[in-house]
Order: C-alpha cells, then structure tokens, then sequence
C-alpha cells in the first residue's frame, strides 16, 4: 500500500532502521555450546534478507555464570561469543537490517543445577513458582560482581558490531529488585522505589562507562506486574520517567504482567483464543506520557494489527515475533503488495512451549524454521515435472500437495470427507482452538493458487490411484482414535472426538480416561464440564496433558479449575462393565496392585491415534520401493532411489499419522523434508 506507515524509517540516535518491524529478543534454543553459530545466524539472516528492520537476538544472553540458562541460551559471559555474534551481524547487515540482542542475569528464574551448579541468586530468598529454585540473597560483593558482568557483556556486543542491546528487567534480576515482592533487602537496594532501582542505574552507568554514549542501549521491562503487591502502574509510569531521564537509555521496551507462573507468562504472551495486543494500549499510553522512543510486541499476529499500533503512533517499533517465525518473508510481501500470501501465525504456542520441553522453538505449520540450514523456506523447482498422487487433505497431505506444487509437479489430491483438514478441523470445533484452520486455509489458497486438483468426497481404492497413472503416490490419511482399549469393556467406552464432534452428548457423571495426553482430552473435557456433568479426568501419568506443555495448558486449567471437576494421576482404567443402570469401571495403578471402583453413566477414552493406512497396504504390491524410505537419504536431503520391486509403477510413501500418531508440526515436517526433494 502506498505510505504504508510499516514501511515508514526510523531514526534511533545515529541508527536509522529501514521500517518499522522487528522481532522482539527471543531465544529460539538454537546455540551450539552457548554460541550463535550457523542455524542461529541462518534463522535471523533469513528474516533480514526479507526485509525486517532490526532483529533483536537472544531472548535473554546470559551474563554470569551464575545465571545458567534453563534452555539453550547464548553465554554473554564468554569471550569467544564475540567472533559468533560479528558473523551474525555482519550477514544481516548486508540486508540493511538493524541487530541487537537482549541481555540479561536471569536471577531466580533459574535452577541451581544447571551450568556450573552455582547458587541463584536474587533480592531475596523467595522461590519461583516456574522454575523453582531457591535463590541466594544477594551481598554487596555480589552486586559489585553482577554491575561489572553486566559491563562486561554490553562490551562484548559492542566488539562484535552489534547496533545496540537491551537489558531485560521483567521476571529476571533487575526486576527481582524492582518488584516489593521479589526485594527483601534492606539499606541501598531495598525498600522505596529509588533503592530497588538503584542497581539497574549503576549497571547502566558502568555500561556506558564501557561503551560510550553513542551506543544504543535500552531496557524492556514491565511497566505493571498486575499482582497485588507487585509494581503497579504509577510505578512503571514514574520508572519510564526515570530511565528516560537517566539519559543513559536510548529506548524504552515496555510489557505488562509477570513472568514467574506459566499462568503469568501466558497473559504477557497470548496464545490463541486469547485477546490480540492485550497490552499495546498500556506501551502506548507510557509512550504518549513519557514521548520516548517505545518498542512494544505481545501477540501482534497479523499485519493489520501491526500497522494500527505505528499509524496510530502508539510505538515507534512493533514486534511480530511468532509471526515471522510462522513467515520470515512478511515484509517482502508487504512490499510487493502480497499480504493475502502471508502464512498466518495460528497462535499455537508450540515454538515458545518446545524450548522448554523440547530444547528448540519450531513453528507448528513452518517446519523450515528452526532449520534453515537443512530446510528450505523458499522451494526450489524440480529439474522433472512428475505426476504426483495424495490421498488425505489434512495438514500432511495439503504441505505435501503444495510443495509438489511449488516443485513443478503434476498434483492431484483425493480427500474421502467433503472437507480439508482431518484433525485440524476437529480441533477447531472448540471455539478457543478455532484459529488453528489457519493452517489448513492457507495451504487451500496456496493449492488453489498452484493449480492443484483437490478432489473431494473420494474414498480412495488401487483402482483410483492407479488410474491416475502417478509417478509418486503419497499417503496422508491421517488415523483415528484406538477402539480396542480398555481390554475388557471397549464396547462400552465413546471417544473424547465422539464429544468434540458432538455425536455423543454428554453425561451426568463421567469418568474420561487420557492415556495420551494431548489436546483431545483436555478438549473433551472442557465440553463435558460445561455440561455442568461430574466430571474425573483421570490419567496413569504423573502429569496431565504431557504433550500439550505449559502455556497451552493455562487455559484448560483455568476453564477446568472447577467444583464438578477432579484430577487424578498415577492411575489407570483396568476394564469396565454394565451393572444394572449404571457402568462400573475398575482402576488400578503402575505403582502397585489395587484395584478401585467407579460407578458412573459415561467413560470418555483418549489412547491416541492408530494409523489408516489401508490404501498404503494395498498400494505396496505396485510400488518401485514397496514404501521404502531411506532414512539417511531423507536426513540429509537426497532424492529417495530405493527400489525393492523392479516392476513397479510408481514410489509410494505414507506421512504424518498415517505412519504413526504424533502431531499436527510432525506431519507437516514429514511432507516438507520428503516432498522439497521429489
């Protein structure tokens, strides 16, 4: 569009940042041995060669041993990050995009036994709920240690040729002494508002002892903790004041909320079903009274959104963070006028919740980011056009179809239902979850866009695949849930996608027995407790909703956290049988022999998905390499040549749960690494 105020420059100090997009500091845990080396480099180069205005690096860089990351973190405290970090931003200034990274001492949000098993150390003696180490509290020599590591830190960066850093104070050790309910401390540093402060001001001041003034520093912070207690919002006002005034802060970055609870880090970072740009007004208001440059970014998902907070001038840089993780190329297709192309970010949250569970953020529908250097974000054409079939137009199957597409390639999709999506669209049937169709809407646009056939209402047999004379047939049907188990009594149990989909309604009193620990449980529970009906969620781990993780599982506590609802772990669904009106199920345990009772009028099972891979079995006795996949082949990225039938038509190949149950980034990462190479 034309003036489009994201394209707009803007000129920090000496630095004059070429639009108005950026991606706030994160850490996607992609460090090798604490170093940003080549996937970290390639993750933000990829997003600077689009066209971003500054990457902001590292989601909290650590300063000192004793702030050992609790994923995979860069280690500001080594010198050997400055060679690293100059690579890095070298390769995005050749892009004309701005770096600077976060720095920061984690404080108690921390654990003691991870790097060098040093003590945390924080204003106070108090725990953290999220990571739940009991912290040192902090001496003098400690503080004098601490002001000089973080000098020592900006230095660093400045030697690599960074435009500038940012010091975190949200959640971490500079906000542990902000916060009265993190600082117990007393005489300098503890007590009123200017004591907390004090030693946020002699880290700034010994760092533009180091740096000079015409480096660019700021911090991002909270400008209110809503907690009672906590900072409040006359607070954060009158700490914008004062690191404006300090003259030693070049921008101000502000959030809202508290970080110490998976319930407090959800609200800060929205997931989806949750309010857009929850706290964009509040960073504009301290913009509007302290008029100072104000960076801001917290679930601005989409380009509309993003382009309200600069027109508006509520900030003067706007952070799209899980977005360009979902799309690097957003600002080149804003360019060229190509924003319908933009793959939308659904708000999952399985980039941010991974790093903590799975050591790497990946996106749940781009599964080139995070692995740039083996992925491509961009497909490349196939040097000869084939003729490739699909059966099953979930998620697997339409990122197959669509980088076939891109390939070059014949594409033709044969799907049995009347709609795309498989699971997605089950899941979507929870109002909260409804933003997931994104990930089947814009592989339908992209398809439609390619020429590809989807051909719906097929139930796919040999002779219609072998009609289609194909080169490549690949198998994306996807599976349905377990329906042998428990080993006596299935005949008796309904499925929780019995009650997503609404065939079974539900009961008074329900046991639901989750063996898989996924989002169909906690989904099927929401709608049975809305029922109002006597609700036990069950399950024979120690945990509930293993694979959902922390900040996905915030909203289903917060909706089951009820008077009909009871959870219990370490406990198993033996078998269940009819007495008289009623059902009888019979539990037991892993830990020990015992046997329970429930008596109850509906047993609701989650034991995951089994594969429907009947074509896929009936296709192989035509297939060149029986459904062979060489596994080393596909790792690095050579065609697939395995030939087991000499006499075959065609290479066959099944994804996603098809193969096995897993996840909706698993199936789709299973099309892309297969497909680029076809």
């Amino acid at each position: 569009m034309a003036n489009d105020p994201l394209l707009e420059p803007f000129q920090l100090k000496h630095l004059t940042m070429k639009n108005r997009l950026m991606m706030t500091a994160h850490e996607p845990a992609y460090p090798e041995d604490g170093m940003p080396k080549a996937l970290y480099r390639a993750y933000h180069v990829e997003r600077a060669r689009a066209g971003l205005g500054l990457t902001m690096t590292a989601g909290s860089a650590a300063v000192a041993k004793d702030s050992p990351p609790v994923f995979n973190n860069i280690l500001a405290y080594k010198d050997e990050v400055v060679p690293w970090m100059r690579e890095l931003t070298d390769a995005c200034h050749e892009h004309g995009t701005a770096v600077m990274i976060q720095l920061t001492h984690l404080g108690r949000r921390t654990r003691w036994d991870k790097g060098d098993w040093l003590p945390a150390v924080s204003a106070s003696h108090y725990r953290e709920a999220s990571h739940r180490a009991f912290p040192k509290q902090v001496e003098e020599w400690d503080i004098e240690r601490l002001i000089r590591d973080y000098a020592d830190a900006a230095e660093r960066m400045q030697a690599a040729g960074l435009d500038g850093i940012e010091l975190q104070a949200y959640g971490h050790l500079m906000d542990q002494f902000w916060s009265p309910l993190t600082n117990t401390l007393e005489g300098p540093y503890g007590g009123e508002l200017g004591n907390r402060l004090r030693f946020t001001f002699e880290v700034l001041h010994a760092i533009r002892q180091r740096v000079g003034e015409a480096f660019i520093v700021g911090v991002r912070y909270t400008g209110d903790e809503m907690l009672p207690g906590g900072l409040t919002a006359d607070e954060g006002m009158t700490i914008s004041h004062r690191l404006k005034d300090s003259g030693m802060v070049d921008f101000l970055n502000v959030v809202r909320g508290h970080i110490d609870t998976d319930p407090g880090l959800t609200d800060v970072i929205p997931i989806q079903g949750m309010p857009s740009a929850p706290h964009l007004d509040f960073a504009g208001e301290i913009r509007r009274q302290v008029d100072f440059p104000t960076f801001h970014g917290a679930k601005i998902q989409d380009v509309a959104t993003a382009r309200h907070a600069i027109a508006s001038g509520k900030v003067d840089m706007i952070g799209m963070t899980r977005a360009h993780m979902a799309d690097p190329h957003i600002v080149s297709k804003i360019i060229a006028g190509r924003e319908e192309e933009i793959r939308p970010c659904v708000g999952a949250n399985y980039c941010l919740d991974r790093i903590y569970q799975g050591g790497a953020a990946y996106c749940i529908h781009n599964a080139a980011t995070g692995r740039e250097t083996t992925m491509p974000h961009t497909i490349p054409k196939a040097a000869q056009r084939r003729r490739v079939v699909i059966v099953g137009a979930g998620p697997a199957g339409l990122e197959a179809a669509r980088v076939a597409g891109e390939r070059g390639h014949s594409v033709v999709v044969l799907e049995a239902a009347s709609d795309a999506g498989g699971q997605v669209r089950l899941t979507a049937q929870s109002e909260r979850r409804r933003e997931m169709l994104g990930i089947i809407d814009w592989r339908l646009a992209q398809c439609e866009a390619l020429g590809i056939e989807i051909r719906y209402n097929v139930w796919a047999e040999v002779d219609e695949v072998l009609a289609e004379q194909p080169d490549v047939v690949i198998v994306a049907t996807g599976g349905y849930p377990m329906e042998d188990q428990p080993a006596v009594g299935s005949e008796l149990v309904v499925n929780t996608w019995d009650v997503l989909s609404g065939h079974v309604s539900p009961g008074k009193r329900v046991l639901l027995f989750d063996d898989a620990g996924d989002h169909a449980a906690m989904q099927a529970a929401e709608i049975l407790a809305a029922s109002d009906a006597e609700l036990e969620i069950m399950t024979p781990d120690r945990t509930f909703s293993a694979e959902i993780m922390a900040m996905n599982l915030v909203p289903y506590m917060r909706s089951l956290q009820r008077s009909n609802v009871t959870f219990t772990p370490t406990y198993r669904l033996k078998s269940v049988q009819r007495d008289g009106g009623e059902l009888l199920a019979r539990i037991t345990s892993d830990y020990k022999d015992l046997e329970h009772q429930r008596r109850i009028d509906q047993v609701v099972v989650n034991y995951g998905i089994t594969p429907m891979a009947d074509i896929y079995f009936a296709l192989k006795p035509h297939a060149s390499n029986g459904g062979e996949v060489n596994y080393d082949d596909l790792i690095v990225g050579r065609p697939q040549a395995a030939v087991r039938n000499a006499k075959g038509e065609f290479q066959l190949f099944r994804i996603g749960d098809a193969v096995a149950s897993r996840n909706t980034h698993a199936a789709i990462y299973d099309a892309l690494r297969l497909v680029k190479d076809l």
